[in-house]
């Protein structure tokens, strides 16, 4: 757990220093930043995405999880729990919106999986350390524009991870070049529609295609010969 440790700690400094330092940036700067780290955001969802082999892995994956995700309501249970945070810190910024974004950001993606397995796995961290940097980083940005918010990001991103990492032996007897690749492409495409929203394009319910992520493993080995 030390990588995850590191990402959620990470996060949380960064978003300080965001909330603390975000009355000097003026708000033109900080909307640049934003669109900046959108674009970022945009190039690492197409580069994951475009990666794919089963397309048709990809397509089944995001549909089957986006109904799991609507019966679950995933989406909306967020969205509740960052509006409940803040209740209880009015005045405090967009803390909502603040939560909900930073945590789709943080959770979704290869990086957050793959660093989590090689953790749990018993390697070094170095996935998960890198990611810390990415998002410290990106946690300055959003918690001067979105508020305290993006520091509860912090608590979904050690919980997600870190199921991952205790489960990690069981799941590395699935984890076949074949499944990384095709969970690799269907969380770049979430990130690819996390960058969207960033940029005010179009606003995709990313929390509801979430399982999505965690479909492509049965998938392919349903349906792509080994």
């Amino acid at each position: 757990m030390q990588g995850t440790a590191a990402n959620a700690a990470a996060i949380v400094i960064g978003g300080f220093i965001g909330i603390k330092a975000g009355h000097l940036i003026s708000s033109r700067v900080r909307g640049t930043v934003m669109s900046g780290v959108g674009l970022a955001v945009l190039l690492i969802g197409m580069q994951l995405s475009l990666k794919s082999q089963q397309p048709l892995i990809i397509i089944g994956s995001l549909i089957g999880g986006g109904i799991i995700g609507e019966l679950f309501g995933i989406e909306a249970r967020l969205e509740a729990l960052g509006n409940w945070i803040g209740d209880r810190f009015k005045g405090s910024g967009k803390v909502a919106e603040g939560f909900v974004t930073a945590s789709l950001l943080y959770c979704v993606g290869a990086m957050a999986i793959m660093g989590a397995l090689q953790d749990g796995l018993g390697s070094r961290p170095d996935i998960l350390y890198a990611k810390a940097a990415l998002d410290g980083i990106a946690s300055v940005a959003l918690a001067s524009t979105l508020g305290i918010g993006v520091l509860f990001s912090a608590l979904p991103l050690f919980a997600y991870q870190g199921a991952i990492t205790l489960s990690a032996s069981f799941a590395q007897q699935i984890m076949t070049p074949a499944v990384v690749q095709e969970m690799n492409a269907v969380g770049g495409l979430l990130i690819l529609a996390i960058g969207l929203d960033m940029l005010g394009v179009k606003r995709v319910p990313v929390g509801n295609l979430l399982p999505a992520v965690f479909l492509a493993p049965p998938l392919v080995m349903l349906f792509v010969a080994s």
